[in-house]
């Protein structure tokens, strides 16, 4: 019997008195952090939520997070993390399709998050700064629930480039063995490590990677609401951070920040990179300029997340995503499944203890995702001489904007609701501190006539900040293949058709 929640008990007792999650000024130690989860589980049974139950949170990097995350999973939750940045019909989505029971909502994404629960029938509790007063008003209940390795303890929502988001059925065993290998292997935590905590705590890699492995280990995690990379600077030097966990476009933006120069940076030690590929110019001069060492590595949501790294001890390359890290398997395949020769490219397909149960009440695409307990991940890679993997390209057009994921279908569909549209494409256009910008091609209906602004400010109104798309072209037609298919590979945006 496993249940992640566990792990905060066992940290409180031993580290009860030591910083747990800091925000500026405000700082829970490891015993009100318990205390605050104890409360939040006794809440959840009063609203009648049950061992199982989907719990969704709609929260920025604020400290009630963690504290309504292991609330919940103490009484055997699932919990539902999204990003608070979805508009109502978002969250509407995720709540219908995860079968939630209740959802908690930040102060200032509230409005969007009670409109979702609202369609769906279920309440929405607002979370604001006096959030500690409504959780004064119940008892700490103490007990944690028994739950088997393999049950769910996290739907995290993610989508290929077909169909609407899935949700990865991750476990208490794949996130507690990831967790553990991310405090052990990867950044060697102990109690006197501060880990920066500016990746999103909603999604996998600062989930596990960051708030999981610090509680594991009874590190502090010093949180970011939202990512700036001046302030980012002046935490490291404030808060003395030992662990600095982020995406290359946050590493390039303290690189170029206007401080950079006369920054603090001397406490770090150790930094980890993922969620796209770090440019080697950005890792090398990070490097130079901070004193430090950038470890590059590479997972998904579906392997909660980490699966290779380049790890401590050993050679590192830059551009390599590294090695297999501990209990998990990796390989390249063909088409046909089979592996491909050393150098040749194929795609990468993952088999261990970090992959996902399978997708949240979608049996067809578990059984095409895994094949013989192998996830085929849809990215494209080849492997040297030593073992070290190289990305290449990814099978699914999945767009990394600033470290986010932008998947092209989700921003169509939006795009498709307006009267007037055909058809779209939405394709990823370089960006030099983004990483990827998201387009749209559209194709009106005979007669039609929409200028590129209406149409962006429509998608805006309907999708995440991060996903509407910042530019829009109307054509007369879209690339096509024999078969009709639009051929989003063969989209150019206006000033690069020519090429």
């Amino acid at each position: 019997m496993t249940n992640m929640a566990d792990n905060l008990t066992r940290t409180a007792e031993h580290y009860g008195d030591r910083p747990a999650i800091k925000l500026d000024d405000l700082v829970l130690t490891y015993s009100e952090l318990q205390d605050g989860a104890r409360r939040v589980a006794a809440l959840l049974k009063s609203k009648g939520v049950k061992s199982g139950d989907r719990v969704g949170l709609v929260l920025p990097n604020v400290p009630s997070f963690p504290v309504l995350f292991y609330g919940a999973l103490a009484i055997g939750a699932v919990v539902v993390p999204m990003n608070p940045l979805l508009k109502g019909r978002e969250v509407k989505y995720y709540l219908e399709d995860s079968g939630a029971s209740i959802v908690f909502a930040w102060r200032d994404m509230a409005a969007e998050a009670a409109k979702g629960a609202s369609e769906v029938g279920i309440e929405c509790v607002e979370v604001g700064l006096d959030f500690a007063k409504v959780l004064g008003q119940h008892d700490p209940d103490e007990q944690v629930v028994d739950r088997n390795d393999d049950d769910t303890v996290v739907l995290l929502y993610t989508s290929g480039t077909t169909g609407q988001p899935k949700g990865a059925e991750l476990t208490h065993h794949s996130m507690n063995t990831n967790a553990a290998t991310s405090a052990e292997t990867l950044v060697q935590l102990t109690e006197h490590d501060v880990v920066m905590g500016c990746l999103p705590l909603f999604h996998v890699f600062g989930l596990t990677c960051g708030l999981n492995a610090s509680i594991l280990k009874g590190s502090c995690l010093t949180l970011i609401p939202r990512f700036d990379a001046e302030k980012a600077l002046e935490i490291v030097g404030r808060d003395h951070v030992t662990v600095f966990e982020g995406v290359p476009t946050m590493y390039a933006g303290m690189l170029h920040a206007v401080s950079a120069d006369k920054a603090d940076m001397s406490s770090l030690r150790t930094c980890i990179s993922g969620g796209s590929a770090m440019p080697v110019e950005v890792m090398k001069n990070f490097e130079k300029k901070f004193d430090c060492i950038v470890l590059e590595g590479y997972g998904l949501s579906e392997t909660s997340p980490v699966a290779s790294f380049n790890q401590p001890g050993k050679e590192r390359k830059p551009g390599s995503i590294g090695t297999e890290v501990r209990g998990v398997q990796m390989k390249v395949v063909g088409d046909d499944d089979e592996d491909v020769a050393q150098g040749e490219v194929g795609e990468i397909v993952i088999k261990g203890e970090n992959v996902m149960k399978g997708y949240w009440g979608r049996a067809e695409d578990t059984a095409g995702a895994i094949k013989d307990g192998w996830f085929h991940t849809g990215d494209l890679a080849k492997i040297d001489e030593d073992g070290y993997y190289f990305i290449v390209d990814r099978k699914k057009d999945l767009i990394i904007r600033g470290g986010y994921n932008v998947y092209p279908r989700e921003v169509e569909e939006a795009l498709y609701e307006h009267a007037s549209v055909a058809e779209v494409a939405v394709i990823g256009i370089p960006h030099d501190s983004l990483g990827e910008e998201v387009g749209a091609a559209v194709a009106l209906k005979p007669g039609e006539k929409v200028s590129e602004k209406d149409l962006q400010a429509f998608a805006k109104e309907r999708l995440a900040a991060y996903k509407y798309p910042r530019a829009v072209w109307v054509v007369d037609e879209l690339p096509k293949g024999p078969t009709g298919k639009i051929l989003r590979r063969e989209v150019r945006p206006p000033d690069q058709r020519s090429t």
